[in-house]
């Protein structure tokens, strides 16, 4: 077999060097505006685990009644890894759920249980007081799913619908009570769609 030297030096255009390699930035929903959301899922992470998949998502946007509204400026729907003491969050035109523990019998504070005891209500999420303020809430994978979507997504969605509706949607200013509203504004009428769609 012949032997030769291969070239490595960039070409020399117009008295320019040229790059030697690629430095375009891909078409990737962290740095250029997608025509439609994608849904992404990565790894959960150590010790803690995806409940929802990539189609419960793509059927729960299906039955949001401002969907065509709500996607404008939104790149991606992440399934993330789990963080602690992080369910979700909003970047740009992300948003994401984190991965939830695979160990359901973690304790809950007396504040998360009294602002989430409608939503624990409806999904049939029992809780206990285990010790001081502390609430052992009995989530399974039916419960964990409806509030990941239910909840959780609505919330980060809200936090989009913020960015969107300021001026220079670049930063959602008005923060979480303007998310926490959100979660309410199709009430009962979501809340009768994802029991029919779910059960």
């Amino acid at each position: 077999m012949r032997r030769f030297s291969r070239k490595t030096a960039p070409k020399v255009k117009g008295g320019k060097v040229q790059r030697k390699n690629r430095t375009a930035l891909s078409n990737h929903y962290n740095n250029c505006p997608q025509p439609r959301p994608m849904i992404d899922r990565l790894k959960p992470g150590e010790g803690y685990r995806h409940y929802l998949k990539i189609r419960d998502i793509k059927r729960f946007i299906g039955m949001l009644p401002d969907w065509k509204e709500l996607s404008k400026g939104l790149n991606a729907i992440l399934l993330a890894p789990g963080e602690y003491d992080v369910m979700g969050w909003h970047s740009g035109g992300v948003v994401a759920v984190c991965a939830w523990e695979r160990d359901r019998d973690d304790t809950w504070s007396v504040s998360f249980v009294e602002e989430h005891e409608k939503i624990f209500e409806k999904l049939g999420v029992t809780h206990r007081r285990v010790k001081g303020d502390r609430f052992e809430c009995d989530f399974d994978d039916r419960s964990i799913r409806g509030f990941q979507l239910m909840h959780i997504l609505v919330h980060e969605l809200g936090h989009h619908h913020d960015r969107m509706t300021t001026r220079s949607q670049r930063e959602a200013s008005r923060g979480e009570r303007y998310a926490e509203a959100y979660t309410r504004v199709h009430g009962e009428e979501l809340w009768s769609r994802y029991f029919d769609e779910f059960g």
